[in-house]
């Protein structure tokens, strides 16, 4: 009988400690990246009223929080400059210990199927350079990444799995493409330690990531809720409805503390071009708004070109212009060019590196005060028609843009009937932020023009940073 009772004693023990365990959300783990220099943001779940002690082996100072009545417990950790690895201990009662962190730039990337597709790449569709990458992958090179579960939901959700892998061959295998070429590139420039969070769902659309509230609030007669209000799924393309992804995803990342955030995503809204100019403002404010910094960086991709149905069709050209133009609604941020990267066979092209490359370059020059390039797309302040002839007037940086007084192609003019005609176009020597688009005997009084209004065109002009301009419509036909 005694026997028995010191099992039950030492079981409700157990029992005791498991209950009081601290729990900590999932983006906290062994291999994770701290943003340096900061108070960054951590948080977990204890006992309700339970106090929690955090301690790390960069700094004698403990920061000490008590759970809510919830069990909810949030609390700002401070980081040095960068380096690791460090430990991090959460104790009440009981501890917690993580392992090998580092202390460094961390970037939230998120998107479809372009951000998504791994080093590895899709099935039948590489990524260029990535099989030497993973292969000669080194634990001790400081980039890490970590992927979220895809999860998609009715109801917001608090945590979401996700898992940080170190620099080995699995590693970099399973990182984001586009955003492990933005990390390799700002790591072999600045020399410390990058954090990479991928939140990605192929074929997703930009309102599947916003929250339902806002959509509610902003955009109330242009989308469907019945899903949300009726607890419902859609019968198709679940993942695709309106703040499925937000609820399941983005939403369980705030307020993880990173530097600024990464976005490729656009083909899924491709024939809702003009309503895009409206919700890409929305979304970076609305993710701004929850990670508390109004000057929060962010950074994303244009679409690529790509043939769809009929390589001549306008749609991608149109979302691209109208990526573009969100440019001046959005305040510290930029735009990766990719009319140079596109495949006309295939939606994902393999030039990942120039993607992630250019991402980078915004961000060195933007965020850590780097000189001597032209890292922003080139794009069309203004436009001048006369004598049977276009001029068209970029911002594209010191250096203007190239190749210099050489003929190219891509560009279209046309009257006032609204047909477009091929036309030529020519840097100017005197002036090589000036194009002067001619040669179209079709018309002889433009009053508009275009430049790679095609779902597949090829890029002719480029700054001295080798990006190029972006594709462009003066009209609104």
């Amino acid at each position: 009988m005694k026997r028995l009772l010191a099992v039950i004693v030492l079981l409700a023990g157990t029992i005791i400690n498991l209950a009081a365990k601290v729990e900590l959300a999932p983006l906290f783990a062994d291999n994770m990246v701290l943003q340096r220099d900061c108070k960054a943001a951590v948080w977990g779940k204890a006992d309700p009223g339970q106090k929690v002690v955090i301690t790390t082996t960069w700094s004698k100072e403990k920061v000490i929080v008590h759970a809510d009545q919830k069990g909810c417990w949030s609390a700002r950790v401070a980081t040095p400059s960068a380096g690791g690895p460090y430990e991090m201990t959460f104790n009440d009662g009981d501890k917690v210990t993580l392992k090998n962190i580092l202390i460094g730039e961390v970037w939230i990337c998120a998107g479809q199927s372009n951000m998504e597709m791994t080093m590895r790449g899709f099935m039948g569709q590489p990524v260029e350079g990535a099989t030497e990458l993973i292969l000669g992958a080194k634990p001790s090179v400081p980039i890490r990444s970590c992927n979220l579960s895809k999860i998609k939901s009715l109801e917001l959700q608090e945590e979401c799995d996700a898992r940080w892998y170190e620099h080995t061959s699995e590693g970099v295998a399973e990182a984001s493409a586009t955003a492990y070429f933005f990390a390799k590139r700002l790591y072999d420039i600045l020399g410390i330690p990058v954090g990479i969070i991928n939140a990605s769902w192929g074929g997703s659309p930009i309102e599947a990531w916003m929250d339902p509230e806002l959509l509610r609030k902003e955009f109330a007669d242009e989308f469907s809720f019945s899903h949300l209000d009726t607890r419902t799924w859609p019968e198709e393309n679940a993942w695709k409805a309106p703040g499925v992804l937000y609820n399941g995803m983005l939403h369980s990342v705030a307020p993880y503390t990173a530097k600024g955030f990464l976005w490729y995503q656009g083909c899924d809204n491709i024939s809702r071009y003009e309503q895009y100019k409206r919700l890409q403002p929305a979304f970076v404010k609305m993710l701004r708004e929850e990670w508390g910094c109004e000057e929060m960086p962010f950074y994303f991709t244009q679409i690529a070109p790509y043939g769809y149905f009929s390589p001549d069709d306008p749609d991608a050209g149109y979302m691209m212009w109208a990526q573009a133009q969100t440019l001046a609604d959005i305040p510290f941020s930029g735009m990766a060019a990719t009319h140079d990267t596109g495949e006309i066979n295939c939606i994902h092209p393999a030039d990942k590196k120039s993607v992630g490359d250019r991402l980078a370059y915004l961000a060195l020059v933007n965020d850590y005060g780097y000189k001597g390039i032209d890292a922003a797309t080139p794009l069309p302040i203004d436009f001048l028609f006369e004598e049977g002839q276009a001029i068209v007037t970029f911002e594209a940086g010191e250096m203007g843009l190239n190749p210099l007084s050489k003929d190219v192609d891509g560009f279209e003019l046309a009257g006032e009937d609204g047909v477009f005609y091929p036309a030529k176009g020519i840097v100017l020597w005197n002036d090589p932020r000036r194009v002067l688009v001619y040669k179209c005997p079709q018309v002889q009084k433009p009053v508009a023009v275009r430049y790679g209004m095609k779902n597949w065109s090829e890029a002719t002009l480029f700054n001295s940073s080798g990006i190029p301009i972006s594709p462009f419509r003066s009209d609104n036909y």
